[in-house]
């Protein structure tokens, strides 16, 4: 059970627990949940959370588990018309590597695309803004820093690990 003023992961995004609220008509009790990344919305979640759509936050040591294993996360190969499925796919698992292989294809495709003299791919750019909000979201609440300094953190720690 979790508490009030705790932050959780419901779906994809990182929210605060605002209160605890009974529903009288189905004499369920509800989480109140605001994603921290828009104030103005709370979500109502059952506490007895049976889709499982609820979850704790990473811990510290996951994250740098997370990083450390970012140099051996592989492309998605396929750079077809069906590389979007590939994203969705991934995307819905709600594992942090496969958000890692999103951010390292996309980012990749666009340096390919801008080398070339190419307009870099909408699609790419959303799902590489998406997934990194998604994951520098709870990366930067467990690790206690800002969303920006905690994306330089990542890439600086991950470019010394491909150094060695």
């Amino acid at each position: 059970m979790f508490k009030i003023n705790e932050h959780v992961v419901y779906k994809r995004d990182v929210c605060k627990i605002k209160g605890i609220k009974h529903n009288d008509f189905n004499n369920l009790d509800y989480y109140v949940l605001a994603p921290i990344d828009d104030d103005s919305l709370t979500i109502e979640v059952p506490m007895q959370n049976k889709g499982g759509h609820i979850r704790a936050l990473i811990s510290k040591k996951e994250v740098q588990t997370i990083i450390n294993e970012i140099p051996n996360i592989s492309i998605i190969k396929d750079h077809g018309r069906m590389i979007e499925s590939e994203y969705k796919k991934l995307l819905s698992t709600g594992d942090h590597l496969d958000l890692v292989k999103i951010i390292k294809t996309t980012h990749l495709r666009n340096q390919e695309r801008e080398a070339a003299g190419k307009k870099i791919g909408e699609k790419d750019s959303e799902y590489f803004k998406l997934t990194e909000k998604i994951l520098y979201n709870e990366f930067s609440l467990v690790l206690g820093m800002k969303y920006e300094d905690t994306k330089k953190y990542v890439i600086d720690k991950v470019e010394n690990i491909s150094k060695k």
